[in-house]
């Protein structure tokens, strides 16, 4: 499964805070960070499920998301990514670059660093 790209990661960290959410709600939560119109919103969402990164059902009469990517699996991968891709490193990033994150708790940390350090250095990073 491929990485998110940064905007699809935005509405992802939208749907691991609060789920499920209305693309309407989704795009309130993402405007500031992507200063981009509610079309931007639902084209992203339409991709997203395409990639099966979102599920869609109807609740109450509105179409609603969730994410279906597990988030630890999700931003170990991102980690992964960034290191090797961006910084050109061969060793993980150290978890304790996380430290502090509103996003994690110590539970998910933990589970993270444990991601992090398992990998093999020739194979992807599952999620």
């Amino acid at each position: 499964m491929a990485v998110p790209s940064t905007t699809e990661l935005c509405v992802l960290k939208a749907l691991w805070k609060r789920h499920p959410l209305s693309a309407r709600e989704i795009h309130l939560e993402v405007e500031r960070e992507l200063g981009w119109s509610f079309s931007s919103t639902r084209k992203t969402l339409e991709r997203m499920l395409e990639k099966e990164m979102v599920g869609q059902e109807v609740r109450h009469g509105v179409q609603v998301y969730a994410a279906r990517l597990e988030k630890v699996g999700t931003l170990a991968a991102f980690a992964r990514d960034f290191g090797r891709r961006v910084m050109e490193m061969d060793t993980p990033l150290p978890v304790n670059m996380f430290t502090g994150s509103k996003l994690v708790d110590a539970q998910e940390l933990a589970q993270l660093e444990q991601m992090l350090n398992a990998w093999p250095d020739d194979e992807e990073p599952q999620q």
